[in-house]
C-alpha cells in the first residue's frame, strides 16, 4: 500500500506540473508580484523538493505567466532555526513562512493544541482537528497581523536513539532533544532530560552525544541524515509536527485580488499535497532509514549501519494516552489559560475522546 500510494502521489505532483503551461494566461496582465517565502527546516526534505519547489516557486510563475516571482528558501539558508517564522512574517520581512505550529506556540500558545503529544494517534484525526481549530487559532494570530492560509503535517515524529531504545522505559535518564511545548511534558513524565536544540544543529549534537535521542519526523531525519548518528528508531507517533503556512496579512489585503485568488488555490494544492506525502512519509522514513531499499521511494537508504527499528509496545501507547490526560493537557491549559481549556473541550475533545478536566 506504501508504494502504491507513493506512486498515486508522484503521479497527482507530475499531473499538477504538467498542467501548468495550459493555466499559463489564467491571470490577467498586470504589474508583477514578487513574493518571499520561507519553508522547511531543510532543503532536501521532500516536503520543500517535491511540494514547495514545483507548486508553490514553479507553478505560481507558470500558472501566472511569469507575473508572480516567488523567491523561495529553506530555513537553513536564511540562517533560521523556526520559532522566528513568525515575526518575520508579521515584520514584514517574509510575505509567507512555514514552521510547525509547537515549535512557535511560545509566542501563541493556544497554536499548541493542534498537535499535543499524544494527542492523535492516527494522522486523519491530526487533520480532523487542525481543520477545526484554523478558525480558533487564526483569531489569535491575526492580533499579531498574521493568518495560516493553509496547514499541513510532516511524518510521525518518533524517537531517533543512540544505542538501543525498545520502549518509553529504555528513555529514561536520557538527553532527549525535543520541539517544545508538550513535547517538553511528555518527556519530562517518562523520566527523560527535554533539550531544545534547532533542527539545523541535531545532527552534530547527536553526533557529538550533547543528546541521547532526539524526535523528529521519521523522513525528516532520514533528509538530514541522522541515520549516521543514531542507531534506534522507537516507532511510536508522539505527535505530527502539524506545521502552517503564515502569510502578513497587510500584505495580503493589498495583493490584486486575481493574483490573491490564484494564491489561495495553489495554497490549497500544496495543503492537499503536504498531507498525502505526510501518511506516505511516515512508513516511507521507516523503510529508508533501516536499509529496506525496496521499501523507499522517498528519502535514502544509509550507505551503511542501516538502524533498527522497535514498534511501540500496547503499554507505551496505553501510557501516552493516560498522560494526555493527566499531564499534557493540564500543563499546557496552565500554560494557555482558562479559556483554552474551554475551547478544547469544546473544539478539540468531540474529535478525541479524551476531555480536559480543572483539577480541584
Amino acid at each position: 500500500m506504501t508504494c502504491l500510494r507513493s506512486t498515486l502521489a508522484a503521479a497527482a505532483l507530475v499531473s499538477l506540473s504538467g498542467a501548468l503551461p495550459a493555466l499559463a494566461q489564467t491571470l490577467p496582465p498586470g504589474p508583477p508580484v514578487a513574493v518571499q517565502i520561507v519553508t522547511q527546516p531543510g532543503p532536501a526534505m521532500p516536503q520543500f523538493t517535491r511540494v514547495d519547489v514545483p507548486l508553490l516557486r514553479e507553478g505560481l510563475a507558470a500558472k501566472s505567466g511569469g507575473r508572480i516571482n516567488v523567491t523561495l528558501a529553506s530555513w537553513p539558508e536564511r540562517n533560521l532555526n523556526g520559532p522566528e517564522i513568525i515575526r518575520l512574517v508579521r515584520a514584514g520581512q517574509v510575505d509567507i513562512g512555514a514552521v510547525p505550529l509547537n515549535t512557535v506556540a511560545g509566542d501563541v500558545p493556544l497554536l499548541d493544541v493542534v498537535d499535543l503529544a499524544g494527542l492523535n494517534p492516527s494522522l486523519d484525526q491530526a487533520r480532523r482537528v487542525a481543520a477545526a481549530m484554523l478558525p480558533e487559532v487564526n483569531k489569535e494570530l491575526e492580533r499579531f497581523g498574521v493568518k495560516i492560509l493553509a496547514m499541513y503535517p510532516f511524518a510521525a515524529q518518533e524517537f531517533f536513539c543512540r544505542g538501543e531504545v525498545k520502549s518509553l522505559a529504555d528513555l529514561r535518564g536520557k538527553r532527549i532533544r525535543t520541539g517544545g511545548g508538550s513535547s517538553n511534558d511528555f518527556v519530562s513524565s517518562i523520566g527523560g532530560q527535554p533539550t531544545g536544540i534547532g533542527f539545523p544543529e541535531v545532527y552534530a549534537a547527536l553526533e557529538r552525544g550533547v543528546v541521547d535521542c532526539a524526535i523528529t519526523g521519521t523522513g525528516s531525519g532520514n533528509s538530514a541524515r541522522w541515520y549516521e548518528v543514531t542507531q534506534s528508531l522507537y516507532a511510536l507517533p508522539l505527535f505530527w509536527s502539524v506545521s502552517a503556512y503564515v502569510v502578513n496579512i497587510a500584505w495580503w489585503n493589498r495583493l490584486d485580488p486575481a493574483v490573491r485568488t490564484m494564491m489561495e488555490a495553489t495554497l490549497k494544492e500544496v495543503e492537499e499535497a503536504q498531507w498525502k506525502l505526510g501518511l506516505e512519509q511516515t512508513e516511507d522514513g521507516i523503510a529508508c532509514n533501516t536499509g529496506n531499499r525496496e521499501g523507499c521511494k522517498l528519502g535514502r537508504v544509509p550507505d551503511a549501519r542501516p538502524m533498527s527499528v522497535f514498534r511501540p509496545v500496547p503499554a507505551d501507547t496505553e501510557v501516552m494516552r493516560t498522560t494526555l490526560r493527566t499531564t499534557i493537557l493540564p500543563a499546557w491549559v496552565k500554560r494557555c489559560g482558562a479559556r483554552c481549556g474551554e475551547i478544547y473541550n469544546r473544539v478539540v475533545a468531540p474529535i478525541t475522546g479524551v476531555q480536559f478536566t480543572a483539577a480541584n
